[in-house]
């Protein structure tokens, strides 16, 4: 068991971030053990034939034996959503002990495979393998998780915005209730349960990261207890993430929601504010905010305030109504 003891500090400094490269390294779990969740299946068949050109022998061996992950290669997010090369370029800087350190843990108790044996040579060895590796990590993510990081991306902050609901309603009890069943809140500590490690991480005022995750089949925090704490977390909703969206014909759109409607609904596959709408259907304002008023309220778009403006954008559920339907622009 692991155990995060947070003070009132922490639990004020208590914040979400996304990390695409927490998600890349993830996902060779994935591709390691296809068994891990079958939920995944359909992505692991859609990008495995594509790996040909990768060293899979070093992508895979960032995976020990038990399933760890080296934690440099997965640094605490510096903010809510950095682009993935941003979040790379800190791996890149891991120093030679730590890329050493983190290496010897994910395979703990067992040998490096040889592929990694100069992780315990001297440090320019070191800083080569970690070289190749974020090259490799770099290469991969292009061909395997950048082309779905949109739809993963509405996944995980839809997380988010109900994760925050419940911590405002119910503080850190109900925020860790329905998060995962290894997740316990007791005392002011957040119990780790079935977890390889057995040790205690005092917050210190670091406050506590969470990270949702696609790929995480149960809650994931730092192999080493010198690490601030965060805990990567499987996200809500993954079950629809990788199905195919039922494909509605224009005329079925329409007659269900209207033509204005259906034609709004086309055009938000991207944020856009009301006076844009209004443009491009070539209405009024106050016609576009009543029709997104409906679609908001049947939970087909959501929005959000950017600036002085409020941007609309279908959500998951728009998503799959929509299917191929896509209005053009007038």
């Amino acid at each position: 068991m692991i155990g995060f003891v947070l003070g009132v500090e922490d639990l004020a400094d208590t914040r979400f971030a996304l990390s695409p490269v927490t998600e890349t390294v993830l996902s060779l779990r994935v591709l390691r053990d296809p068994g891990l969740s079958a939920l995944h299946l359909p992505w692991r068949r859609s990008v495995i034939g594509g790996l040909g050109t990768l060293d899979a022998g070093l992508l895979m061996s960032l995976v020990g034996d038990r399933l760890t992950l080296p934690d440099f290669l997965t640094p605490r997010p510096a903010g809510f959503a950095r682009a993935f090369e941003e979040e790379l370029a800190v791996v890149r800087r891991a120093s030679p002990g730590l890329v050493r350190r983190d290496l010897l843990a994910a395979h703990a108790p067992g040998p490096l495979p040889r592929v990694l044996r100069d992780a315990t040579a001297d440090d320019a060895a070191v800083v080569r393998l970690r070289d190749a590796i974020c090259e490799l990590l770099r290469r991969y993510w292009g061909l395997a998780v950048e082309p779905a990081w949109p739809r993963m991306r509405l996944l995980l902050e839809a997380d988010m915005t109900y994760r925050a609901r419940q911590l405002a309603l119910g503080g850190a009890r109900l925020l860790f209730a329905d998060m995962h069943p290894n997740l316990r809140w007791h005392d002011g500590v957040l119990h780790i349960d079935k977890m390889i490690g057995a040790h205690r991480v005092e917050a210190s005022g670091r406050g506590l990261l969470l990270v949702p995750s696609v790929f995480a089949h149960k809650p994931a925090p730092p192999v080493s207890p010198d690490e601030a704490p965060m805990l990567v977390y499987p996200s809500r909703g993954v079950a629809t993430l990788w199905a195919p969206a039922p494909a509605a014909g224009a005329s079925a759109l329409v007659s269900l929601l209207g033509a204005p409607r259906a034609r709004l609904l086309g055009l938000l596959e991207e944020p856009l504010a009301t006076v844009e709408l209004a443009r491009r259907v070539g209405v009024t304002p106050s016609a576009v905010s009543q029709h997104l008023r409906v679609l908001f309220a049947a939970g087909l778009v959501t929005r959000a305030r950017h600036g002085r403006q409020v941007l609309y954008r279908r959500s998951d559920l728009g998503d799959r109504l929509a299917g191929g339907h896509r209005s053009s622009p007038s």
